[in-house]
């Protein structure tokens, strides 16, 4: 089993500290998620129906035509790779583990690239997969650059697989509203910016061979029908979107200027993360978690990512203990 956030019940048994009196900052989701209405009772008594509005709110919300609802992004990451014979496939060595994972257990070779290889090594690749923007680096690709992977890879029939789970902030770096084309796929999800990873719905927008193919590997109602109500309905309301993006904006920056008064200096960001390298990660993972404060901790290279607090309250109790651990910190340059 791979590493990943939002481990709290563990944590909680683990340093014996109620699961009531944790700040979880490991996962990377909006903590102030899409508020979720009332649901009405027949979503609970009926099959989906795929005759709902979540394609039309979909199609409106990322721009694009051809798009498969999945039971979030990783339902597309574990399927993929089932629809391609043994392929050569690029992914970053520091990315969400699940591409390469997923890849290589379905017997593709996976060769690890670093942002400043992948241009030297993109023509030896089937397969090139990215997350826009990285997990937890926060390295942005611009669309210029991945539009020349793309064609560099379709030349021979191969694919360019973008993962933008956390683009939703900036959504003029998506690829989504650029006509489809073949060996390029885009996987989203409503679980970072909207805050709705309960739900289980993300999307990937592609050819239709593609996204006919990989419907068939999913099979039927691979989303609940409260869950398709949900996602409609927070894919429509855009005065909350438009809101929200200025709202995680400033209050990632509080987040990277809090860390640096402390001496974490962010060596990378998004709007819903900061991630820091730092020699003693493990360390001070350890010492967070014995104040009640859930980080994600990264080995290679030693780091931690942090997500953002809900209210003021949260926010206290994180510059209270980076104010009573500061003196133990050891940055990387």
């Amino acid at each position: 089993m791979l590493e990943h956030g939002g481990h709290l019940m563990a944590a909680a048994e683990k340093y014996n500290i109620a699961k009531e009196n944790w700040l979880d900052l490991s996962t990377g989701i909006n903590p102030i998620g899409w508020p979720v209405p009332a649901i009405p009772s027949e979503c609970w008594q009926r099959l989906p129906e795929t005759a709902d509005k979540l394609m039309a709110a979909a199609q409106q919300y990322y721009q694009c035509s051809p798009i498969l609802p999945v039971a979030g992004s990783q339902a597309a990451i574990q399927t993929l790779p089932l629809l391609r014979k043994k392929s050569k496939v690029g992914v970053l060595g520091l990315a969400y583990a699940e591409h390469a994972y997923c890849w290589q257990k379905a017997g593709h070779e996976v060769i690890e690239l670093s942002v400043e290889t992948i241009e030297s090594q993109c023509a030896e690749l089937d397969v090139l997969i990215l997350i826009n923007p990285n997990n937890p680096t926060g390295h942005s690709f611009n669309k210029e650059k991945l539009l020349a992977w793309h064609h560099n890879l379709k030349q021979r029939k191969g694919w360019l697989i973008i993962d933008e789970a956390f683009i939703d902030t900036m959504p003029e770096h998506s690829l989504s509203q650029y006509p489809v084309t073949e060996g390029l796929i885009i996987l989203r999800s409503l679980g970072k910016f909207f805050g709705l990873a309960g739900i289980r719905c993300g999307f990937v927008i592609a050819t239709e061979h593609c996204l006919n193919d990989l419907n068939e590997k999913l099979g039927p109602w691979t989303i609940s029908h409260p869950s398709r109500y949900i996602a409609t309905a927070a894919l429509l309301d855009k005065a909350w979107q438009q809101k929200t993006q200025i709202e995680l904006k400033k209050q990632s920056k509080r987040l990277a200027l809090l860390l640096t008064e402390y001496n974490l200096k962010p060596d990378g960001q998004t709007d819903l993360f900061v991630w820091v390298r730092t020699e003693n990660a493990e360390a001070l993972y350890n010492q967070f978690a014995q104040a009640g404060i859930l980080i994600r901790l990264f080995n290679h290279p030693s780091s931690l990512r942090f997500g953002l607090p809900k209210n003021e309250i949260q926010w206290l109790k994180l510059k209270t203990v980076l104010q009573a651990l500061s003196d133990n910190y050891v940055q990387i340059s």
